[in-house]
């Protein structure tokens, strides 16, 4: 089966580079209507990828001969953190510039407005019709990381009092200009909204029915202030295609599902940073910048692994009598770190989906887990240094040692997150490597401490 994805996939691939491969011989051979039919045959998406990935000359080729609206379509699709957006805007004239982005989705728009100075923003919004400049200005004052920095304008809202002939009518005519119109919004006289109905019900109910009768009032709705987290866990719980905006329960706006999906993908991606202790959402080609952002989680954690420098140099004279015991430092710290690593991951993940009970609850589950990872890897461990070393209690040490530190270190990839939530920190700044050389830490402590107890035993080892 994959084998045949994969073949697909080759051939859509071909297909798409061959596709482009005719496009760029028109645009050299002036073939415009050739280009034209053949671009218009591309999905979005492709589009896009075609547009950004020409040089220069070839897309000044594209916009003398698309209208600014047809060229809205392609920048709909353009992701403003994969390309320079300011380059691609200054190969236009500014008149089209402002009208090809007075024509794309509000939500779209707003994305490149917010990487503009205020000499660009204020140049593009001079050119549009002043009502539409004045609704981009208000998107733009919301707070980043809203919904109200993702909704857009484009929706489809309809009288209660229409009958559904009516309403299909109304919905024809406004589809064009629409974003979706899976979901119809219904308003009533003082615009507030009052319900919703879905298009399969437009055309499965006769063009007498009343609007009123047959939409659904059980409303989930979203304010501005909301958090684009929270919309997007909504969203998913529902399964919504779209979810709508209400201030005092007047519809002004609706978030999408495309929108949704890029909060997931930056949600993720900050979290993964946080949790590698880097920045990977965005990525620096400047190796010295990359270097500068990195360092000072590095060089924090140095100064906190110097502890453990320490407390292995505390004990030194237990290892000058024993040398056998710095044979498995790393071995016990390197699990536990894992251990803990692995804890943090699933607390981080349970907080996002707020699935979490009572802190005792869960630090007993933790406890009880850890206890039972760490005595079967302390058994295991226990195991193989009495074959390796024909020493039994060098392997009931390091096995006792290794059962106890991933114990804690459980314990403390679960907690750490759980306590930083109810105090209103990012949990997911309790990253891998701060548990990682917290767990290397207390393994030493823990190990050392063991070992202590048996020194006399296995001095000889």
């Amino acid at each position: 089966m994959n084998d045949m994805l994969d073949e697909i996939t080759d051939e859509m691939r071909d297909e798409l580079s061959e596709q482009a491969h005719h496009l760029v011989d028109y645009l050299e051979h002036g073939e415009k209507e050739a280009f034209l039919d053949g671009f218009d045959e591309l999905h979005g998406y492709d589009k896009a990828v075609f547009y950004v990935t020409l040089p220069s000359q070839l897309r000044h080729q594209i916009i003398e001969w698309l209208t600014p609206t047809e060229l809205a379509e392609v920048f709909d699709e353009i992701e403003p953190e994969d390309v320079d957006i300011k380059d691609l805007l200054e190969e236009m004239s500014p008149r089209y510039a402002a009208q090809m982005l007075n024509q794309m989705y509000t939500d779209n728009s707003v994305d490149l407005f917010e990487d503009m100075d205020q000499r660009e923003l204020g140049m593009y919004l001079a050119l549009m019709p002043k009502e539409d400049a004045a609704q981009i200005r208000r998107l733009l004052n919301y707070e980043d990381d809203t919904a109200g920095s993702l909704m857009g304008t484009e929706f489809v809202a309809i009288n209660q009092k229409l009958t559904i002939g009516q309403a299909m009518t109304a919905v024809k005519k406004a589809a064009q200009e629409a974003e979706q119109i899976t979901y119809i919004y219904v308003v009533d006289d003082d615009e507030k909204l009052v319900g919703v109905i879905s298009l399969r019900s437009l055309i499965v109910w006769p063009d007498e029915a009343k609007v009123a009768d047959v939409m659904d009032t059980n409303l989930i709705t979203v304010t501005p202030s909301d958090d684009q987290e929270d919309v997007a866990r909504l969203m998913a719980d529902y399964n919504f295609v779209s979810i709508p905006v209400v201030v005092k329960d007047h519809l002004v706006g609706t978030i999408t599902v495309d929108d949704i999906v890029d909060v997931i993908d930056e949600e993720a991606a900050e979290d993964y940073s946080r949790l590698a202790g880097v920045d990977v959402v965005t990525l620096e080609e400047n190796p010295f910048k990359s270097a500068a952002k990195r360092l000072p989680w590095l060089v924090g954690l140095i100064f906190l692994g110097m502890g453990t420098a320490s407390v292995i140099n505390n004990f030194e004279g237990l290892v000058s009598q024993a040398s056998i015991l710095a044979v498995f430092i790393s071995l016990i710290t390197g699990t536990a770190g894992n251990a803990g690593t692995q804890s943090l991951a699933v607390s981080v993940r349970r907080l996002a989906l707020k699935e979490t009970s009572s802190l005792i609850k869960m630090l007993m589950t933790e406890v009880l887990i850890g206890a039972m990872i760490g005595a079967t890897a302390g058994l295991t461990i226990f195991l193989v240094v009495w074959i390796w070393k024909a020493n039994m209690l060098l392997g009931v040490a390091v096995g006792l040692a290794m059962g106890v530190a991933i114990l804690v270190a459980n314990v403390a990839g679960s907690f750490i997150p759980l306590v930083m939530d109810k105090i209103g920190v990012d949990p997911a700044v309790a990253s891998g490597p701060f548990i990682s050389t917290l767990s290397d830490l207390t393994s030493v402590i823990i190990y050392f401490n063991i070992a202590g107890l048996f020194i006399s035993h296995f001095v000889s080892a």
